[in-house]
């Protein structure tokens, strides 16, 4: 009897996924356990596995299409099943068939390293085209992609791959556009309006906030540099950490008619993606030094920008970090990661005159916004635990002098 191959579930939020690459074709033979097609979803890609031995009778749904749940993808004839029969009694169960792959055409060889992707600037590339790149050192510069609004999709990379080897130079840069262009909203950006929709409208959010003297931060991270990098958000992570501990009601949900006080504490770091915000999380931050913050922190970073990411490393999380001070953003309202009931907003160093100790001087200040949920906590206790935050902050953020 025919196997159907349906979309999984792979997270209890998710109701879709993108097919991003069929590891099989048509009339292939497949073992159980064996990779069948590859899915994004919200925020990882996985491999899904062919759950039976056979044959590969139909592909239902080609490269880039979004299936929900639960819905068949694929058949898989079992042994002494005629394939063509089985193939055709889903000859019209799919939305978007599976078309034959082109012919490769060929590109001019090129030895340009794969840092030049970063100076494509906003054209988009799908996280497994972006993947495979890195894998084959493949230049993305010259690359037109086949996908919506251009954008490189795996299949376009395989072709440089098949053709051994890069894409050619890019063409001249066309006149600018005069017409209104329509995007669609799907994948992680459709996911991303869904849930910065549901979070404003599911609570009753409130933002303060306060601006802090971090020119003692400043002098304690240029020591800490001489024995291993550290960035501004990892010391801001780790005060965020330790204020959580002394302010448990910030570390909470809202569950149904219950506050949730989580007994962990995992902050989330939101990392940009040309396809939208992604937020690793570092477990058990209270409990690591500020060398472990740092050496996880980047780790999380670089596997998100290689859409290498497990779901288990984006899921869990009690508390955000969003820091924008990169940007050159003073300030801004951050909005809350749900279920959590806090987040905080970072913006950017900036020297000016303030008055210390009595005199007018040059200080290194930078504003913090704390987006909290009021049905959970109220404002006092909100700006106690800002308050905390920003004092370690102010005094060089000495929590531990421990960098194992």
């Amino acid at each position: 009897m025919a196997v159907e191959v349906v979309m999984p579930k792979f997270g209890l939020t998710m109701t879709e996924g993108t097919i991003q690459q069929w590891f099989k074709s048509e009339g292939d033979t497949i073992k159980t356990g064996e990779a069948l097609f590859e899915v994004e979803t919200e925020k990882v890609l996985y491999e899904v596995e062919a759950p039976a031995d056979g044959t590969v009778a139909k592909l239902l749904y080609a490269i880039e299409a979004v299936v929900g749940v639960g819905l068949p993808v694929a058949i898989i004839a079992e042994a002494g099943e005629e394939v063509a029969e089985v193939a055709a009694q889903y000859a019209d169960a799919a939305a978007a068939p599976v078309a034959a792959p082109p012919e490769p055409a060929p590109v001019a060889a090129s030895t340009t390293p794969p840092a030049a992707e970063e100076k494509r600037g906003r054209v988009p590339v799908t996280p497994a085209a972006r993947k495979l790149a890195k894998e084959h050192n493949i230049d993305l510069s010259g690359v037109t992609g086949t996908g919506p609004r251009g954008r490189i999709t795996r299949e376009d990379v395989q072709k440089i791959i098949d053709s051994g080897g890069q894409a050619a130079p890019p063409p001249a840069p066309a006149a600018p556009p005069t017409a209104t262009e329509d995007i669609p909203l799907r994948g992680m950006r459709k996911v991303i309006a869904e849930r910065m929709h549901q979070s404003l409208q599911g609570s009753a959010q409130l933002t303060i906030s306060t601006e802090v003297d971090v020119t003692q931060l400043i002098d304690r991270r240029q020591e800490v540099r001489q024995e291993f990098n550290a960035t501004y958000t990892d010391f801001i992570v780790q005060a965020c950490a330790h204020a959580l501990r002394q302010h448990p009601r910030m570390n909470a949900s809202l569950e149904g008619n219950t506050i949730h006080v989580h007994g962990d504490i995992h902050v989330g770091l939101a990392v940009a993606l040309d396809e939208g915000l992604i937020v690793p999380v570092v477990r058990d931050v209270d409990k690591k030094s500020l060398k472990d913050i740092a050496a996880e922190a980047k780790t999380l970073a670089e596997r998100a920008r290689a859409s290498q990411l497990k779901l288990e490393e984006v899921s869990g999380g009690t508390f955000t970090v969003s820091n924008l001070g990169m940007y050159g953003v003073d300030a801004f309202t951050p909005i809350i990661n749900a279920p959590q009931s806090g987040i905080l907003g970072v913006g950017r160093i900036v020297e000016k005159p303030v008055i210390y100790r009595g005199e007018v001087t040059k200080r290194s200040m930078m504003v913090l916004s704390l987006t909290f949920d009021h049905r959970v906590i109220d404002g006092a206790p909100a700006g106690a635990f800002l308050q905390t935050v920003a004092d370690l902050l102010a005094h060089g953020n000495r929590i531990s002098l421990d960098t194992r």
